[in-house]
């Protein structure tokens, strides 16, 4: 059994001017922890536990992903085998990486995100492009999420229909004067609104299972859908049905965005961790299996707002209305999770000097106001320009970087056999090179298409998102040599 043990907080005590030291691999992780993140006149405050974690995972993954993703999968895979087998792989994908994170998180506790694991073991380069990535396509979220709290209120209060960004704007700018507050006003709104989106959804599947025989025996029968694809097009459809699910439930990790907040880093964050992929999992699979027994596959298959169907069938007209206003809750808990998490990362590279030193400025409340502000400048950026190709990148940018980060666990082994490791991750390497593996295949399986396509008419233009995201990633070194030279300057 793993023993967990309460990392020290030696690194609050040490001088900005420690920054530039370059540790050796066989230097504690606290020191080197406390190497790289000097802090202003106010720190980050070790306020949280592992119910936050749970909760800003549940807030983070279970929100729009979950009212069109079946509808998708079933068009793509209209088979229940497959059609439950991407949720399951994608179950037993975050599983396998679960472990590993979790050694990270407990070994590593800085907040910030994956960011730290990565320049930890790979050094900045890798750092910057896995920081970037995740601060923007977090922003991304963010400014997605706000759109569809726009679309929902305007359908639930008639008034506001029409008013979509300006909604979305508000929405965005009102979380940020909450967060601004401090911490604990952010964790706070997301345990609270984790709670009754939980609550929500789990009478919304009793309800299903209740009554849902009577509601599928009602239904009139709808011509079938298309027939199971095969050889090739079969290969594709279960990679976009992968990309859909792992999209929906990217988030299971969100702990560890905040690991130098929480008390009790090295028992916490694995618990937390595990907590939230079986909480997330259970949930996703059960909504699933209820909409399945309310309505066939057929009526799901390209159904963009399925549960509101599930819903109208078992509550009559009042269907719509309830799902609408559980999933702007839902929303709302997604909201306030990815403000705190881009705020984090944006943070934590400021520390690192890979951003401007102004944006380390934490408040009495335990919050990095600066890169607070300009994460919600960004997400207000993205609502008023055009965002989607942004978050039909994010995939793939998540997915990169959980191949990163099962890489680092790899090299950190390796490199620093001594660190500290309250938590030791089960089965490595084993489940680590799983989750690894199947990143690495995921990442080459989403660019295959554009490859094949470039080699039958050599064509490139135009890019899928995935190419796209993976161009930005190549891209991404002049970006990062110039603001080394800049903060390095200063």
């Amino acid at each position: 059994m793993a023993k967990f043990r309460e990392v020290p907080e030696t690194h609050q005590l040490l001088n900005p001017s420690d920054l530039s030291s370059t540790p050796t691999p066989s230097t504690s992780s606290n020191s080197l922890d406390a190497l790289s993140a000097p802090r202003s006149r106010s720190r980050l405050l070790k306020v949280l536990g592992m119910w936050f974690g749970i909760s800003a995972a549940i807030g983070n993954a279970i929100a729009a992903g979950i009212v069109r993703a079946p509808g998708d999968i079933a068009l793509w895979l209209p088979n229940i085998y497959l059609f439950f087998g991407v949720w399951v792989i994608g179950g037993l994908y975050a599983l396998a990486g679960a472990s590993s994170l979790a050694e990270l998180g407990a070994s590593i506790p800085r907040s910030g995100g994956q960011y730290n694991f990565a320049r930890r073991a790979f050094g900045e380069y890798a750092g910057f492009i896995v920081g970037w990535s995740d601060w923007l396509s977090t922003c991304g979220t963010a400014a997605a999420v706000a759109i569809v709290i726009g679309e929902y209120s305007g359908e639930l209060i008639p008034p506001l229909a029409g008013h979509i960004k300006l909604i979305a704007v508000v929405i965005i700018l009102g979380f940020f004067i909450m967060q601004s507050r401090g911490i604990k006003w952010g964790s706070g709104a997301q345990m609270f609104t984790a709670a009754i989106k939980t609550f929500a959804f789990v009478i919304l599947v009793a309800a299903c299972f209740l009554w849902g025989g009577h509601a599928r025996a009602a239904s009139t029968p709808i011509a079938a859908t298309a027939g199971l694809p095969s050889g090739w097009p079969l290969v594709i459809a279960m990679v976009l049905g992968l990309q859909a699910v792992f999209y929906s439930i990217d988030g299971w990790d969100g702990i560890i965005y905040f690991g130098e907040e929480v008390r009790n880093p090295g028992r916490d964050i694995p618990r937390a961790i595990f907590g939230s992929v079986a909480t997330i999992m259970g949930i996703y699979l059960l909504i699933n299996a209820a909409v399945l027994y309310v309505l066939p596959m057929s009526e799901i298959a390209g159904n963009t707002f399925v549960l509101g169907t599930a819903a109208e069938k078992i509550f009559g007209p009042y269907g719509d209305t309830i799902i609408r206003s559980i999933m702007v809750v839902s929303l709302l808990s997604c909201l306030n999770a990815n403000q705190l998490f881009c705020s984090r990362t944006l943070y934590a590279m400021s520390c690192d000097r890979l951003f401007f030193r102004s944006f380390t400025r934490v408040n009495a409340g335990g919050t990095p106001t600066l890169s607070l502000l300009l994460s919600s400048i960004v997400g207000v950026l993205f609502v008023l320009g055009s965002f989607e190709i942004v978050i039909a990148m994010l995939s793939f940018f998540f997915v990169a970087d959980y191949t990163l980060s099962y890489a680092s666990l790899f090299a950190l082994r390796k490199k620093e056999p001594q660190m500290e490791r309250p938590y030791r991750a089960w089965g490595y390497p084993w489940t680590t090179g799983i989750a690894l593996l199947a990143s690495a295949l995921f990442l080459v399986a989403s660019i295959a298409p554009d490859l094949k396509a470039a080699l039958t008419t050599g064509k490139l233009w135009p890019p899928s998102p995935a190419m796209l995201a993976l161009v930005i990633l190549l891209l991404s070194y002049p970006v990062f040599r110039v603001m080394k030279w800049i903060t390095d300057a200063g």
